[in-house]
């Protein structure tokens, strides 16, 4: 295998699974250990990862939505799914950037609904859908990760109203709050809070505790969190000391 092939796979391996080790690398690529060092320390050098004591963590940032999309398909669609049951028919969604946003756009169809949002690739999939009313924000595009943002969008988004908000996240932290690695997506996704009567939450299991330097909200403004995996014990008492209603993909936990 060619380095730069392996340089993709350890940073995918990375940003979708969260700090590794030399070991578990080794295996997944079919390489020797000592590879994979000289391979943790060429990409530590670029500034793409930092080593850590046995293994490497890859640097927060944004990834290219073609990217992240590949990753956990099967239980990002068993959570858009769930969430999906939750619409009922002539209501308005408003949809946060993201790949698991993009997944329940892709449940959408053949409903009767008001679709809001400012995922470029959620516009792509429901556009020739005549049964939704799409609305697309205006903003600046992030052309990597298929999205608007700023001041226009924001702006957008203080003369509308939405049923419910399906929310994305880059971590969820033991105390609730969501967090996001990309600032700018911060205050868009405050203005969706705001323009919304619910907040959906869509999380797998690897967004707990997940990454992410900067709060989106606390979850006292959440309603409900659809994941894919039993959430732990610290976060789970969070959010139900808050009201908030945690759904496992396939049933519901009271």
């Amino acid at each position: 295998m060619l380095a730069e092939r392996r340089h993709q796979l350890i940073l995918r391996a990375l940003r979708s699974g969260g700090p590794a080790a030399v070991t578990d690398l080794s295996e997944q690529l079919g390489v020797s250990p000592a590879t994979i060092r000289r391979d943790l320390v060429k990409l530590e050098e670029d500034g793409l990862l930092t080593r850590v004591h046995g293994g490497a963590r890859a640097e927060e940032g944004d990834q290219p939505f073609a990217e992240v999309a590949e990753v956990r398909v099967t239980e990002k669609d068993a959570i858009a799914a769930r969430a999906a049951a939750l619409i009922a028919d002539g209501q308005s969604v408003l949809l946060d950037i993201g790949t698991t946003a993009y997944r329940l756009a892709r449940q959408l169809h053949g409903r009767r609904l008001t679709v809001i949002t400012s995922n470029l690739v959620v516009y792509e999939e429901l556009a020739d859908d005549e049964g939704i009313e799409l609305v697309l924000l205006g903003g600046m595009v992030r052309r990597e990760y298929r999205s608007l943002v700023g001041f226009l969008t924001e702006d957008n988004l203080r003369q509308l109203h939405a049923d419910w908000l399906f929310l994305g996240t880059s971590g969820v932290r033991p105390g609730g709050q969501v967090m996001d690695t990309t600032v700018v997506e911060v205050p868009v996704k405050r203005a969706m809070i705001k323009a919304s009567d619910k907040t959906v939450l869509l999380a797998d299991t690897a967004k707990f505790p997940g990454t992410g330097m900067a709060k989106v909200c606390g979850p006292e403004e959440l309603d409900v969190v659809v994941t894919n995996a039993p959430v732990d014990a610290a976060t789970r008492s969070s959010l139900e000391e808050a009201g908030v209603e945690v759904v496992l993909a396939g049933k519901v936990q009271a």
